[in-house]
């Protein structure tokens, strides 16, 4: 008898001992996790002193790694497809709404494949440079921290096989909290790590008035080919105490994110009023306007398209051969500022009766352009610049060419030279450049309170120039 309780003694000290050590281990990872964070914290606020356009890493990028997450719009699988990101209702507006408003984003893609896949999401909030925020998930989401994809179809009457995804954001499960950038992220069967495509969209706050002019360039050096943006912002009273650490201001041209201006700086407080006007601070190139084709329908040929031909189960279309814009006469033309439209004039349904085909393009040019590479860019490749849209020189015929699998629509595209070792592309070569060409500018204006870990959408403003 008196072994056994000698027995049960060590075991209980044992017991003792054990959870003794299980709760040192847990304190000890505990820290370290905290120390983590912490430096990624002061990682973040260091690198964001001095950002500029690498916050665009992964549209250069050709290493394909499905487990590489880009804070950015990309595509990880080569049977997604015609991904269409905008606010209920407008197809083609940008991806933002307000908080805690009924705006509702939409998304939609196509599954080449053909069959039903376990698609899953959830979003992560990101600071005003697209670097993820030290939060958690329960500060910014509230509801599920992610959700199934419910809302699918199949295609009918096509001769490319496709599965229709759809899902409305914010919606009962799932909604954001706070203000600020997100990043929409779609993965396969309740693995995150294993990546379908990630989106950007917006959450703004109302606080703040935003006033802008966009004009040719003052500086004469610049004045035939590049625009200027002059703006002010009105913070109503709003309490921000130091507008250069705490205010960060970004412009966007059309939507895009690739030549961005980021953390522009006022140059002038007047009480409530920050004036931004510092004539080469915030300058783009006026561009031209967009090269586009219309394939809405694949019985009959449209102005661009020279050829549409069936082809095994799907479909080839060939468009006439552009023409480099570089030195030739501005004049304007309708296009949509990069963007693209599905639509379909041969059935009544748009989404899941437009069928998909091989788009041809070909650019003429005299040799190769050596040190870089020649691409066809826009929102139909996601304004990035990679081995999917990058074109190849035939030096039999002397021209650039490349086929893009895209469902029948409207598209805008140009073409852009990619230097090598260069993050921003040049269409100018083949586009040439115009102050009075027609764009559209987007001012960002985020706040981060002092104590706080994320930055606050606080205003934005769309504002066009020409026509």
């Amino acid at each position: 008898m008196q072994n056994k309780f000698i027995a049960a003694g060590k075991f209980k000290v044992f017991v003792y001992i054990f959870a003794f050590l299980s709760i040192l281990s847990f304190q000890i990872s505990f820290s370290s996790l905290q120390a983590e964070k912490r430096n990624v914290s002061l990682n973040n606020h260091m690198q964001n002193e001095n950002i500029k356009l690498s916050v665009n890493q992964p549209p250069y990028d050709d290493y394909y790694q499905e487990d590489y997450l880009r804070y950015s719009d990309f595509v990880y699988s080569n049977n997604i497809k015609s991904i269409l990101f905008n606010q209920k209702g407008w197809e083609l507006s940008p991806p933002i709404i307000e908080l805690n408003s009924s705006e509702r984003l939409v998304l939609q893609f196509d599954d080449l494949d053909g069959d039903f896949k376990n698609y899953s999401y959830t979003i992560i909030h990101c600071n005003a440079f697209w670097q993820p925020s030290d939060l958690m998930e329960f500060e910014y989401i509230e509801g599920f921290f992610e959700d199934r994809l419910n809302d699918f179809a199949f295609s009918r009457n096509t001769r490319v096989a496709y599965t229709h995804y759809m899902l409305e954001f914010p919606n009962h499960n799932m909604r954001p909290k706070l203000p600020g950038n997100y990043i929409l992220k779609i993965f396969r069967d309740g693995d995150r790590d294993d990546l379908v495509l990630t989106r950007r969209f917006m959450v703004y706050e109302p606080l703040i008035t935003i006033q802008a002019n966009v004009k040719q360039a003052t500086n004469l050096r610049y004045r035939d080919i590049k625009q200027e943006i002059n703006f002010s912002i009105n913070t109503n009273r709003y309490n921000i105490t130091n507008p250069f650490r705490d205010l960060k201001v970004v412009v966007t041209q059309n939507g895009r994110w690739d030549n961005a201006i980021f953390n522009v700086r006022p140059r002038l407080v007047q009480g409530d009023m920050l004036i931004y006007d510092l004539e080469d601070e915030v300058l783009f190139m006026g561009g031209n306007e967009f090269r586009n084709f219309d394939i809405k329908s694949l019985r009959h040929r449209s102005l661009r398209v020279k050829e549409i031909n069936p082809v095994g189960r799907g479909w080839e279309v060939k468009l006439f051969p552009d023409r480099n814009r570089r030195f030739m006469r501005y004049t304007t033309s309708d296009d949509i500022n990069g963007r693209f439209l599905i639509k379909n004039d041969d059935f009544p349904d748009d989404m899941l009766e437009s069928d998909y085909a091989w788009v041809h393009f070909t650019l003429p040019h005299t040799g190769a352009i050596s040190e870089g590479n020649v691409y066809v860019a826009g929102k139909l490749t996601d304004w990035t610049f990679t081995s999917r849209n990058r074109m190849e020189y035939n030096y039999r015929d002397s021209q650039y060419e490349l086929k893009l699998l895209l469902k029948q629509g409207f598209y805008d595209y140009l073409y852009a030279f990619l230097e090598d070792g260069s993050e921003l592309a040049d269409p100018s070569i083949f586009e040439g450049s115009h102050s009075i060409a027609e764009n559209e500018y987007t001012i960002y204006v985020y706040y981060r309170k002092p104590g706080e870990l994320f930055d606050s959408l606080i205003g934005l403003l769309n504002v066009h120039y020409g026509r």
